[in-house]
């Protein structure tokens, strides 16, 4: 008999802890499922957000009215990357003109020297404007006022915000700069 109870007492302890965990499991079921619809709903925004910030990229690399601000620069192949904290530093584009105001690194052979490109043009050569899968590459020529012609390849990530830009010409080694792209 002392058997029957302790397994009756049992079995009803089981019970209740089945009626208590059911209970608890339905009382969150709610909350779960609005702290579900909340994330969704933040996904969703988040998508549209990078959806928009996505066009006006590509609304700014077609106006032709952008910014490039570097953030960093090195010599190619395998120069020292060097941090640019100068906010002067930059390439911009409005319509048919181009302001050039970014370090460079000249020489055939070291020691290489820095120079500074600050130029003003009112005209470039062979301004392209592509689109790729990550984003767009424009590319132009200029001579920079002198008997060098410089190619200047600017690859823009709509995606994530970034862009590279790739400084060569056939006298000296390719300069690359990384930063992002801004309206101007």
């Amino acid at each position: 008999m002392p058997m029957k109870r302790i397994l009756l007492i049992a079995v009803a302890v089981c019970a209740t802890l089945a009626f208590v965990f059911a209970q608890s499991r339905s009382q969150s079921n709610p909350k779960q499922a609005a702290r579900q619809q909340r994330h969704e709903e933040r996904q969703q925004r988040r998508a549209q957000r990078l959806a928009e910030y996505e066009k006006y990229v590509d609304s700014l690399v077609l106006s032709r009215n952008f910014r490039f601000n570097p953030q960093t620069m090195q010599r190619q192949p395998a120069g020292m990357m060097r941090n640019l904290m100068n906010p002067n530093y930059e390439l911009s584009v409005w319509d048919e003109t181009v302001d050039v105001c970014l370090p460079f690194i000249k020489g055939y052979t070291p020691p290489y020297y820095p120079v500074v490109f600050n130029y003003v043009l009112p005209s470039v050569q062979g301004y392209t404007t592509e689109q790729t899968h990550d984003g767009w590459t424009v590319t132009f020529q200029t001579s920079l006022f002198s008997a060098n012609t410089y190619t200047f390849s600017l690859e823009i990530y709509s995606r994530y915000g970034g862009a590279t830009l790739t400084i060569s010409s056939p006298f000296y080694n390719s300069v690359q700069y990384t930063g992002s792209i801004i309206s101007i």
